[in-house]
């Protein structure tokens, strides 16, 4: 292209798109979360996250005298539907049901006098955790964060969904 055919126009035109992409550019992600607000943010969320998972705690504890003040129901136990959904025979309140849970550990809750389904899912995690750790150092491997979910779900009868929680989570080899 010669210097005579270029016109003012052939400058301007980019010079101007450039100067609005950048000015639109600036207003646009000056609208945006920037990292350190959103760190923040984060850490607020965190905090409180933590905070509500402590009253949930302290919610499902037992009052100081131990006894409930509400009074639930008895679930009847079905033994055929939990043989169907689980292929073999299911024992009421046998918390080896509980992935995780096998004959040692179920004596560990036996000796904290949780012996049911209903006992095991009114259990905080961290007694869970306690009661493992009564057992010493051998235990230290095995994570309760599920097992009162799982109890739960034994103890409503929720028999398929139970098993099905079991078998998506490998059986506890996630």
């Amino acid at each position: 292209m010669e210097p005579e055919t270029i016109n003012a126009w052939n400058w301007i035109l980019p010079l101007l798109a450039g100067v609005t992409g950048a000015v639109l550019g600036y207003f646009y992600g000056k609208g945006k979360n920037n990292a350190a607000g959103a760190k923040a943010e984060l850490e607020d969320l965190r905090e409180k996250h933590r905070r509500l998972q402590l009253e949930l705690e302290a919610a499902m504890e037992k009052p100081a005298n131990g006894k409930l003040t509400m009074i639930q129901p008895a679930i009847p136990f079905d033994p055929k539907a939990a043989r169907a959904a689980f292929g073999k025979r299911i024992q009421e309140d046998d918390l080896k049901l509980v992935e995780g849970i096998g004959i040692k550990i179920e004596g560990l809750f036996h000796n904290f006098d949780i012996k049911t389904w209903l006992a095991l899912s009114e259990t905080t995690v961290a007694k869970c955790q306690e009661v493992l750790d009564s057992g010493g150092d051998r235990y230290k491997v095995h994570d309760p964060s599920s097992w009162p979910m799982q109890a739960r779900m034994a103890y409503e009868g929720k028999w398929k969904a139970l098993a099905k929680w079991q078998e998506a989570h490998k059986h506890g080899k996630l």
